[in-house]
C-alpha cells in the first residue's frame, strides 16, 4: 500500500519507526507459465522463462512511491503457451488478475480476471529483462509492463477518486511506443470487438468512461470496506455505484464498452454473493440494475432473487 494512495485508517504506525520493512517493490505478483501444448524436451526453458518474469515483476521499481512488504499488490500473471514458431518465439494467452484487501477483514477481492489472446513474444533464455519506459525493447517486456500499470492503476483507483490515472498514462504510453510492433494487440484493428490493449486503456482515459472508475472507488471505499461495520449502508452504497456504470451503459460511448465488460466479469460471483444476502427490493432493484449493464451474465443475477428464499 503506497502511502500517498491510502487513508489514514489503513496505515500502521509501527510500520513508520520500525527500519528495515520499507522497500520499493509494488507487487506480490505470482507467475505460472503451462507449456503443456509445445512439444520437445528442452523444458527447462520455460522454467527459466517463469524465474526471469517473476523477478521481472516484482524486482522492477515502476513507482516512485513508498511500499512496505506487507503492502505490495496481489496480483497473478498465468501465462499460456499454445505454439512455439521459432527457437526463441511463442505465442499463446496471458491472464490476468488483481485483487486489493477489504477493510478491517481478511477478504480480498477480485479487481480484474481476464484473458489477452494476442500475446505472441520473443524469450531468449538468461537474457536479462529491463524496462524501459521511452522505447519498446521487446513485446514480452512491453505486455508485462503495460499490464503492470493497469494492474496498479486499477489498485490507486479503488482508493482515491482517479486515483490511477498517472499509471494509465504510462500503459498508454507503452501502447504508443508499440504502435510499429508487428505482435499482434497494440493497434485499433488489431483485435475483433474492439478487444485488446489498445482499446482497454484508450476506454479508461476516455472521459466517457469516468463513471466506471468512478464506481471502483466508490464501490470498494463505500461499499465493501464497509461490509463488516455498517453492511445495509454499504449495500446501498453499491447500488448507488453501479449506476454510475449504467449511465456509462446507456450513452454507449462505443459499442463493445471492452472496460465496462472486463470490470463487471470480475466483480459478478461477488455481487450475487453480496445481494444474495439482502432484503427482497434491494434484491430486485440491484438485479435489475446488473442485467441490463452486464446481459451476458443475466442468468447469474437472476440467482439472486432466489437466494433464501423458503
Amino acid at each position: 500500500m503506497a502511502l500517498s494512495r491510502f487513508p489514514k485508517y489503513y496505515l500502521f504506525t509501527f510500520l513508520v519507526l520500525i527500519p528495515g520493512i520499507i522497500n520499493s517493490q509494488e507487487l506480490n505478483c505470482n507467475v505460472q507459465i503451462s507449456a503443456q501444448r509445445i512439444q520437445g524436451s528442452n523444458r527447462q526453458v520455460f522454467e527459466t522463462m517463469q524465474k526471469d518474469i517473476y523477478e521481472f515483476m516484482n524486482n522492477t521499481v515502476w513507482t516512485n512511491h513508498v511500499y512496505s512488504y506487507a503492502e505490495r499488490i496481489d496480483c497473478n500473471i498465468l501465462i499460456n503457451l499454445n505454439d512455439q514458431l521459432s527457437a526463441d518465439e511463442f505465442r499463446g494467452t496471458i491472464q490476468v488478475q488483481l485483487s486489493r484487501p477489504v477493510f478491517n477483514t481478511t477478504y480480498k477481492s477480485t479487481m480484474l480476471n481476464f484473458i489477452d489472446n494476442n500475446f505472441q513474444f520473443r524469450y531468449v533464455e538468461f537474457q536479462p529483462l529491463e524496462f524501459d519506459p521511452g522505447t519498446h525493447r521487446s513485446n514480452l517486456i512491453s505486455v508485462l509492463a503495460y499490464y503492470t500499470y493497469i494492474i496498479l492503476g486499477f489498485d490507486y483507483d479503488s482508493f482515491a477518486p482517479m486515483g490511477g490515472s498517472e499509471f494509465f498514462q504510462m500503459a498508454e504510453k507503452i501502447v504508443t511506443n508499440a504502435q510499429n510492433a508487428p505482435e499482434p494487440g497494440w493497434k485499433p484493428y488489431d483485435a475483433s470487438r474492439n478487444r485488446n490493449r489498445y482499446w482497454l486503456v484508450k476506454n479508461i482515459l476516455d472521459k466517457e468512461y469516468e463513471g466506471v472508475r468512478q464506481f471502483i472507488y466508490e464501490y470498494d471505499i463505500n461499499g465493501l470496506d464497509k461490509m463488516e461495520s455498517k453492511i445495509s449502508e454499504a449495500r446501498t452504497s453499491m447500488v448507488e455505484s453501479l449506476k454510475l456504470v449504467q449511465e456509462v451503459y446507456r450513452r454507449k460511448p462505443d459499442p463493445f464498452m471492452y472496460l465496462v465488460q472486463i470490470v463487471m466479469e470480475s466483480k459478478s460471483d461477488e455481487l450475487v454473493s453480496i445481494f444474495s444476502e439482502a432484503f427482497p427490493e434491494e434484491k430486485s432493484r440491484v438485479v435489475q440494475i446488473l442485467a441490463e449493464i452486464d446481459p451476458a451474465n443475466k442468468a447469474k443475477y437472476e440467482k439472486i432473487n432466489s437466494a433464501n428464499v423458503p
